[in-house]
């Protein structure tokens, strides 16, 4: 059976505009919040194949989106390289050995071996594949290298990110030699998931706004260019997304093959069309905090609609939806994304 999803990746004509979120499967859904007092902790909850699955389908079954995404962490990668991973209770994920030299880079392992780790991910998508209905998409992910790395040298989350700039502007060649090692191992990862079963696949760079536009391709978007090639030259049958967050400045530059371009919520859609529309399908845009207002969503939605006419567009958040969103308000987004493109 054709997916929806996946022809609006490759730009195909559709009977409506597919629709997902970022983060569906979610703190915002009482299901999920269930499951994960079962699994004890997040961690847990990433290495259990069973539950992972089941949080993955939650929103499928409970909102009605085109497309699943596979339940994971990004940091899962730096984990398995051989990073001491936790995350504390309100205050996120942290490592105990972030990457301060060379020696601390060599110490981890990488490519195959570090892919090869991650079994129980690869386990949760044969998983999904029995059980998500046919006409819907499984989407898998990974962090962009920036991002990841961004984790890996300041140990947790930032808002200065003035370790890993540091390291741009004093110590580039290593920042390069982190970006370099990371990138090999998301290539494989990225294949691995794409044989247990997953029907499209998106890089998400969270942090890229914390990269000046002018140093941008080079300590970024070149690696997910090289990682969607890759993927692309192998795989030519799987779209691939890539998600920029925060680089409107950077627009007129972006270049690669790959299918979807994830428009994030600080950038116009109207704008992103204009550069960007003929070169590749658009995902996005609606401001997140847009959920907290039925009618909000609405208008929303329809200048969205009446921006991309329903052509080479795929409905979503500019970001991922948050903790306290309705899940009323959450469906109502859905339903709109599905009302105004034509869905019977």
């Amino acid at each position: 059976m054709s997916k929806i999803f996946v022809d609006a990746c490759f730009g195909k004509e559709t009977p409506y505009t597919p629709v997902w979120m970022m983060r569906q499967a979610g703190r915002y859904l009482p299901e999920y919040m269930e499951v994960r007092a079962k699994a004890g902790n997040f961690l847990n909850l990433c290495h259990n194949p069973e539950m992972a699955c089941e949080v993955t389908l939650q929103p499928v079954d409970i909102l009605d989106v085109d497309a699943a995404i596979l339940f994971s962490d990004i940091l899962v990668i730096p984990d398995e390289m051989g990073m001491d991973l936790s995350f504390v209770k309100g205050e996120g994920p942290k490592f105990s050995d972030p990457i301060k030299s060379e020696a601390d880079l060599d110490r981890l392992i990488g490519g195959e071996e570090a892919a090869s780790k991650l079994t129980y991910v690869y386990e949760t998508i044969e998983l999904i594949k029995q059980k998500l209905a046919d006409d819907k998409a499984l989407i898998g992910f990974t962090g962009a290298p920036w991002t990841l790395a961004t984790y890996m040298i300041e140990g947790q989350g930032t808002k200065t990110y003035n370790i890993c700039k540091k390291m741009m502007y004093s110590n580039p060649d290593l920042l390069h030699k982190i970006l370099r090692k990371v990138t090999d191992v998301v290539k494989i990862y990225m294949e691995k998931q794409i044989e247990a079963g997953v029907d499209v696949v998106q890089v998400f760079d969270s942090w890229a706004a914390a990269i000046e536009p002018g140093m941008y391709d080079e300590f970024s978007w070149k690696y997910m260019v090289e990682i969607s090639e890759y993927l692309k030259e192998k795989y030519p049958h799987i779209p691939v997304i890539l998600f920029p967050k925060g680089i409107p400045a950077f627009l007129d530059k972006v270049y690669g093959n790959f299918d979807v371009f994830g428009v994030d919520w600080s950038t116009p859609m109207k704008f992103a069309k204009e550069r960007l529309g003929d070169k590749y399908v658009l995902q996005g845009n609606m401001e997140p905090c847009r959920l907290y207002s039925k009618e909000a969503t609405t208008k929303c939605v329809e200048v969205i609609q009446e921006t991309m006419q329903g052509k080479r567009h795929i409905f979503n958040l500019g970001h991922g939806i948050l903790p306290d969103v309705p899940v009323e308000n959450a469906k109502h987004f859905i339903n709109e994304c599905h009302r105004v493109s034509g869905k019977k």
